[in-house]
């Protein structure tokens, strides 16, 4: 009976202490705020990128020749788009992409740069962008001939 007794005012004691605090008071209004601006862009949906072509076609260039083109990248959502890299296949081609977010309606640029030397005969390279439309991954395409170099 005395084990009881003894559990029973520790029990009571217990709840007694641990009800003191009101859990409302502990909640942080600032994180709230940061909560709800987060939930009302999650329900905007991702951004949505779109390309005025997704190949780029440079036709038939002389082996050593430097080829310049671009994309042009719109943002058909209602998110801001961020492009966070751009790869591509090889060294011998460079791209150039916008590193501020696109605001939605907006468009930009993607240049690159292909450096034919060394490389002869049909060409297919593609650039690989990481962003936070949908899909996250998005492939570009760039291709032509490339004709030897006359060797004099």
């Amino acid at each position: 009976m005395k084990k009881i007794s003894i559990i029973c005012i520790a029990v009571l004691g217990l709840l007694i202490v641990s009800c003191k605090d009101n859990a409302t008071a502990k909640i942080n209004s600032a994180n709230l705020e940061t909560a709800k601006e987060r939930d009302a862009k999650i329900s905007l949906g991702a951004a949505i990128i779109e390309f005025d072509q997704n190949e780029y076609d440079f036709g038939t260039i002389t082996e050593g020749d430097k080829v310049e083109g671009k994309f042009i990248i719109s943002n058909k959502g209602k998110v801001d788009l961020v492009i966070t890299n751009a790869k591509a296949t090889c060294g011998c081609t460079v791209p150039e992409w916008p590193r501020e977010a696109i605001k939605p309606g907006a468009s930009a640029e993607l240049k690159f740069t292909f450096n034919s030397r060394g490389r002869t005969g049909k060409q297919s390279k593609s650039i690989t962008l990481q962003t936070n439309s949908e899909k996250v991954t998005e492939v570009l395409r760039i291709k032509g001939m490339v004709t030897p170099k006359d060797k004099k």
